[in-house]
């Protein structure tokens, strides 16, 4: 007592009240947590005991999932008692990996589509109250709704213990359908649905997409068959002019391009042939002149009685003869196009055969020419014709004297036409026949060279289904058309038939009154193709 007492008296000398009085309460509050681990420490065994295992168990669940049960309650996985939405979105796989479609009666339906013998096909696994139901393959089906479509009807066979249907269920797999079960209770169906390839898109986006919507439904289709061509020279009208004699150019008066009238000077040559003929040409003139002369002496002797008949008749022979040396010596420049009354005997001019225009020129000043070299190509441009390739099947369509309409891919111009040949044999590389049009060409708008379509057109026709023309697009080599649903479109796999450019009749597919996208489709189509990779039954 003394040491605790002095002890007790040093510290009231070294500390305040207000210092004693914290630390008084430091040390109660250490006594009060030795006492609560001390008494968890020996209640830790009995909770063991009274709830037969550890708290390890609790790992990983809320509050609400692992405690407040019941004893021999089931766990939270068990789905039953759950809203559809509350727990999972998806479908429910089954034991063969497929989507349980719902419960009636006891009755359970797990549907998969999937590949067998290398088409996709529809299995069905049925069961009742958790055990294989076995019912004939009458008394199940499946009926099919795709967009823009009338419904499809899916019947099944047994294959193993499996309904699988029958015919093979063509892509894209974007339908709606139900499971129909046909039991002893009566009618069970069990809906489905699948979004394979399906492109959604609000209002908002269709319309920044520039997308318009039609609907397909009965139309008058003028068939026409397009077949490709080009313009070309009319071979009619066209001359590839050659000098016929060789030479030295001594001028060209003329350039490429220029139009040329019947006639006119296209190129001066100095020729030495030219030089003979015309010399020759003069020459048989005198030997004429002389001929004539001697002739008409002899006839008036013979007259006079003084030179006797044969000598008439020798001079007029020779006279005759002498007739026809001028003839020929005459037509030998005539047929070289040279003129006989030239003031220089080698001077040759080259003048143009017709009204056209210089289309080639491969002839310059002071160049040595062939009397075969072509110089000049002219043409009359004011005709021309479109060349046609024409498939074999395609020829009993073509015939001489058929209305074509022709139209340039390059800009907006058009003009009517007649089928003026039709070729009798087929190219062995082409498979085609060649056919012309001759079309008039006023304005020269025309031009060799120019690719062109060539529309032949046929009789009219009515057609119940058809589209526009630009809602057509192309996806793995066949022909689709985007048809409207409530969350965007959805692709169609369509069968064509005629078309005039415009509309194209539909023949199966699609059925009338169903909206599809027009222009802007194409849109739709690059959509679809980013989703086409991730394609999976």
């Amino acid at each position: 007592m003394y040491n605790k007492q002095s002890t007790l008296e040093r510290l009231r000398g070294a500390v305040g009240k207000k210092q004693l009085i914290a630390i008084a309460a430091v040390i109660a509050l250490g006594a009060v947590g030795t006492v609560s681990i001390l008494r968890m420490g020996s209640s830790a065994p009995a909770a063991e005991e009274e709830h037969g295992h550890g708290h390890d168990e609790a790992k990983g669940h809320g509050d609400e999932e692992h405690h407040g049960e019941a004893k021999g309650a089931k766990g939270h996985s068990d789905a039953e008692g759950h809203g559809d939405g509350e727990h999972h979105e998806e479908a429910k796989k089954g034991a063969n990996g497929g989507d349980v479609l719902g419960q009636q009666k006891g009755v359970t339906v797990e549907m998969l589509l999937a590949d067998q013998g290398g088409s996709p096909r529809i299995k069905v696994w049925l069961t009742k109250d958790g055990k294989p139901l076995q019912l004939a393959a009458a008394q199940v089906a499946v009926q099919l709704q795709r967009p823009g479509r009338d419904a499809e009807k899916v019947a099944f066979a047994l294959d193993g213990g499996v309904l699988v249907s029958s015919q093979v269920v063509s892509e894209p797999h974007l339908f709606k359908g139900t499971v129909d079960v046909q039991t002893g209770g009566g009618l069970l169906q069990f809906p489905f649905e699948k979004d394979e390839g399906a492109v959604t898109m609000t209002a908002e986006q269709i319309k920044a997409a520039g997308i318009s919507i039609e609907t397909s439904g009965a139309a008058t289709i003028r068939s026409a068959l397009q077949l490709p061509g080009e313009i070309g020279f009319n071979e009619d009208r066209t001359a590839h002019v050659v000098p016929r004699v060789g030479g030295v150019v001594e001028s060209v008066p003329v350039a490429l391009g220029q139009q040329v009238v019947k006639g006119q000077v296209l190129a001066v040559i100095s020729s030495s042939s030219v030089s003979d003929q015309r010399a020759e040409l003069q020459a048989t003139q005198k030997r004429l002149q002389l001929a004539r002369t001697t002739y008409e002496r002899e006839k008036q002797l013979f007259e006079q009685r003084i030179s006797p008949q044969q000598d008439v008749q020798q001079a007029e022979q020779a006279m005759r003869e002498a007739e026809i040396a001028v003839a020929n010596a005459r037509q030998k420049l005539q047929a070289i196009g040279a003129t006989s009354d030239s003031s220089s005997l080698n001077r040759f001019e080259l003048r143009a055969p017709f009204n056209g225009i210089v289309v080639e020129k491969h002839i310059a000043l002071g160049e040595q020419v062939r009397e075969d070299a072509n110089v000049f190509t002219i043409s009359d441009l004011k005709s021309v014709w479109a060349q046609v390739n024409v498939p074999a099947r395609d020829l009993p369509q073509v015939r001489i004297g058929e209305s074509v309409v022709i139209r340039t891919t390059a800009f907006e111009q058009k003009a009517v036409g007649k089928v003026a040949y039709v070729g009798a044999l087929i190219g062995e590389q082409t498979r085609t026949a060649q056919a012309r049009v001759v079309v008039d060409n006023p304005n020269m708008a025309w031009r060799p060279g120019l690719f062109v379509n060539v529309e032949v057109s046929s009789d009219e026709s009515q057609v119940p289904v058809s589209v526009t023309a630009d809602a057509i697009q192309t996806m793995e080599g066949k022909s689709i058309v985007f048809v409207r649903t409530s969350s965007g479109f959805a692709p169609v796999s369509v069968e064509l038939g005629r078309s005039d450019g415009k509309r194209t009749e539909v023949t199966s597919g699609l059925k009338a009154g169903a909206q599809y996208a027009t222009s802007g489709s194409f849109v739709i189509k690059s959509e679809a193709g980013k989703a086409s990779a991730s394609h999976a039954h």
